[in-house]
């Protein structure tokens, strides 16, 4: 990319992201566990650590009534007797997005998390790091086999909207277009099997480009996108935004963002969803919207 479209680009990223970082400081509410009782370790991760948020004389930040909610908690668990599976009671199980991801999506201050906040939802996370479509870290299946032997519950009731984000680890894994695609198209069965009232939409592999180093991520990002196009779902390619908005800098390693890159993302992100319809106002005001399929249908993240 040409320095000077960089340089536009990054100023642009930047101005999104401040919104995020004036939400996420009027009060966007973060809580500490996902809930979903998959937190790494009983300290939880140095990311997940460090998301908590915790200011230095450790006092909890201002929270706006009302505000949505980075991280909400299962108060109860249910039986759903139609599949057999336990499931996670959420309050206000409307208003909420189901994440399913990754630890670009674990830590509460992790961009997916701070994007769909920002769009007006609170989250509900299913995931954990080291996970994808074919990977898993050995405490936790990959995504749909996790959801289908109960590493993870589902919310009980109908959530505002799912997202499915991933595919580094899948990259990271040496895992096949084949393999990826057609774990992809189970867990998408599974979820609409579950919720035919509820929009789904996928969030694809966060990499700097294919013309930039991008490799294999940025191959899965863009597999990632002709499945979810093959199925009628709303994609958000991610592929190259390390370069498009030129936060290669903001990197914590070397697949990570640090907290200034996770916010300027959440920002970036935010814009996609408003742009797309999928934040929360938009969905309400056009109702329940089932996706229509089309025919013929060494780090870890």
């Amino acid at each position: 990319m040409p320095p000077a479209k960089a340089s536009t680009m990054r100023g642009a990223a930047w101005a999104v992201a401040g919104v995020v970082a004036g939400l996420v400081v009027a009060g966007l509410v973060v809580a500490g566990s996902g809930g979903d009782g998959l937190s790494a370790g009983p300290g939880g991760s140095s990311l997940s650590r460090a998301a908590a948020g915790q200011a230095a004389n450790n006092q909890a930040p201002a929270v706006k009534p009302g505000a949505a909610k980075v991280s909400v908690a299962a108060t109860a668990h249910v039986l759903n007797t139609g599949n057999g599976r336990l499931e996670a009671v959420v309050p206000d199980v409307g208003k909420t997005v189901l994440l399913i991801g990754d630890s670009q999506s674990e830590p509460v201050d992790g961009w997916p998390r701070l994007g769909l906040a920002a769009a007006g939802y609170n989250v509900y996370f299913c995931g954990r790091g080291g996970t994808g479509y074919v990977a898993a870290n050995g405490a936790t299946g990959n995504y749909v086999d996790a959801l289908q032997r109960g590493d993870w519950q589902l919310p009980s009731g109908t959530p505002a909207l799912i997202v499915v984000e991933g595919g580094g680890n899948d990259a990271a894994g040496g895992a096949s277009n084949a393999q990826i695609a057609r774990n992809a198209e189970r867990l998408i069965a599974v979820l609409r099997s579950r919720y035919p009232g509820t929009r789904l939409a996928m969030i694809g592999t966060l990499a700097r480009g294919s013309n930039d180093g991008g490799g294999r991520r940025s191959e899965v990002d863009a597999l990632l996108g002709a499945v979810a196009a093959a199925n009628g779902l709303p994609f958000i390619s991610t592929g190259d935004w390390l370069t498009r908005y030129g936060l290669a800098k903001d990197l914590a390693d070397a697949v990570h963002m640090n907290h200034e890159g996770r916010t300027a993302l959440g920002g970036i992100l935010e814009h996609r969803l408003r742009e797309l319809g999928l934040d929360r106002k938009a969905a309400a005001e056009q109702g329940a919207l089932a996706a229509v399929p089309a025919a013929g249908s060494t780090f870890q993240d």
